[in-house]
């Protein structure tokens, strides 16, 4: 199934009226527009699907006219949760819907920008999916492309649904995001609401885990043989969810949960945490330090806040997707362009040769020039350049991440702990972390996944570039295994055109050879070469 690809750019019209002036948000064989109707002189938003094959005319007034229609009677049936569709145009290739002014987020992109929600948050947005979907299978309608780009996430109220009309309009047995596909639409069988719940325990799945059940392989065939031919991975972060996703996301159409069932499950997830909410919730189990910087509050057993980050599932370095480099408005994960400085980047370190290490109970005898060692309240410590300063802080039961940096740049160090890592940390780079970088804007990743040691640590490296133009970085990352389940991983980000900079080498090579664990007990910096636990910069 070969999607035409509909050539188009900013500022062309669709249709003679619709001005295109950015794309906001991004799927298989989908992207989204702000744009305006200049007939009219409204803002507009407009979903172009690319189309399997060219359209007779025929073929084009009933794929129109289906999702003009399929809308506008949702529309009447859920007001406010269903958009506007206001045209449909095919053209260059393309499917071309034309909505209302959508106030709100896609899922997508909240999910491109966050990592993934915690149950309850999960929970509430399921269940306002599930009404609409109700109210659509009650009529005798069936969505059949439900996906993160179809559902919008407003600020205050109930999430609204596009993308009614489309499933059945050619023959195609999915036209966008095939790793929300049912395994009957993967095999081009008729589908019913079975579908759209199916789609619903992958959507469940997708907020809680941070990815897809079924990852995106890059060409629609591939992906929806996957769909149906590939076992379910075990969601681990689902908690309260994990049998509502299990049993909606059950092969066989016959064998999924009912929508009355889901939604009894759906609301027990709120229920327990209603219950929760009065009753004193444990600190976390953190070191003694950690109690420090904790909310206010939460050390005198008060309720501590819901934080729907990546960090409350992260495996070992599953928060160095895009959060650090987000474009305002776009969930984009491209970095900013370095500011200009006479002194050179803003916080670049001196290039100081850095002395051989020495033999110290928590730390080398002496720094490179310039850096200074930092303890964090968390335990673990690292040397950093005397102008970086820690940036941010994300933290939940069991899992945190620190970046640090100088502020206004492209630079940043990011430390990530977290107590649900997998046993291989190569798979958790290709298997975790890799889905979701590839839907970085220019992703490339540098050779593959390494397997290392790391001051005695099973650890794994993953070096890719991001970005594009003078926004374009280069990470290197380095996750390591501490055993039961507990892991670290630093990442290191830098412009892209400074990677070889000798300023950007001392800085991955000293925080390489100055990291500490919290407790360790290690008495001396690694020496050694690459690939048995190095503190020497990676080549490409």
């Amino acid at each position: 199934m070969t999607m035409v690809k509909a050539h188009v750019s900013a500022h062309e019209l669709v249709a003679g009226r619709y001005r295109l002036l950015e794309v906001f948000a991004r799927e298989t064989n989908r992207l989204w527009w702000y744009a305006e109707d200049v007939a009219v002189d409204q803002p507009r938003l407009v979903a172009q699907t690319a189309l399997p094959e060219p359209c007779a005319d025929d073929t084009v007034r009933r794929v129109t006219a289906r999702v003009v229609r399929t809308s506008e009677t949702m529309r009447l049936l859920r007001p406010g949760r269903v958009a506007v569709v206001v045209d449909a145009v095919v053209e260059a290739g393309a499917l071309w819907t034309v909505t209302e002014w959508i106030d709100g987020t896609p899922l997508g992109e909240l999910l491109d920008r966050e990592g993934s929600f915690n149950p309850v948050r999960t929970a509430r947005i399921g269940l306002e999916l599930l009404d609409v979907l109700q109210a659509a299978h009650d009529e005798g309608i069936t969505h059949g492309e439900l996906s993160p780009g179809q559902v919008f996430v407003p600020d205050g109220g109930p999430v609204v649904v596009t993308g009614f009309g489309l499933a059945g309009a050619t023959l195609a047995p999915r036209l966008t995001a095939p790793s929300y596909a049912s395994p009957e639409q993967a095999r081009d069988e008729r589908i019913g609401p079975a579908a759209d719940l199916w789609a619903l325990g992958a959507l469940l799945y997708t907020m809680v885990e941070g990815r897809p059940p079924f990852r995106d392989r890059g060409r629609p065939e591939a992906t929806l043989k996957a769909v149906d031919r590939l076992p379910l991975r075990t969601p681990l972060r689902a908690g309260p969810l994990t049998q509502a996703v299990q049993g909606l996301l059950r092969k066989n159409s016959r064998e999924r949960l009912p929508r009355p069932v889901a939604r009894e499950a759906l609301t027990r997830a709120l229920d327990e945490d209603a219950d929760a909410s009065r009753r004193p919730v444990p600190v976390p189990r953190l070191r003694g330090a950690y109690r420090g910087v904790l909310p206010a509050g939460l050390e005198r057993g008060g309720r501590a806040p819901v934080i729907g980050t990546a960090l409350a599932v992260v495996a070992i370095a599953a928060a160095v997707l895009a959060a650090t480099h987000q474009l305002p408005g776009t969930g984009s994960a491209q970095a900013p362009a370095r500011p200009a400085s006479s002194a050179g980047s803003a916080g670049r370190p001196s290039a100081t040769p850095a002395p051989a290490p020495t033999a110290s109970a928590t730390a080398p005898a002496v720094l490179p020039a310039g850096y200074h060692r930092y303890t964090a309240p968390e335990g673990f410590s690292v040397a950093l350049p005397d102008a970086w300063k820690r940036l941010t802080t994300a933290r939940v039961t069991g899992a945190y991440r620190v970046t640090f940096g100088p502020g206004g740049a492209s630079l940043a160090l990011a430390v990530t702990y977290s107590e649900r890592v997998g046993p291989d940390p190569v798979a958790v780079w290709r298997e975790d972390v890799e889905p979701d970088l590839e839907r970085l804007p220019g992703y490339q990743r540098v050779g593959s996944a390494r397997a290392t040691t790391y001051q005695g640590h099973r650890a794994a490296d993953l070096e890719w570039l991001a970005g594009t133009g003078q926004g374009r970085v280069h990470t290197f990352g380095r996750g390591f295994l501490l055993g039961g389940h507990r892991g670290f991983s630093l990442r290191f980000t830098t412009p892209a055109a400074a990677w070889d900079d000798a300023a950007d080498r001392l800085a991955l090579k000293t925080f390489l050879a100055t990291f500490r664990t919290p407790g360790s007990e290690q008495t001396s910096e690694p020496t050694t070469g690459p690939g048995t636990g190095s503190a020497q910069r990676p080549k490409n």
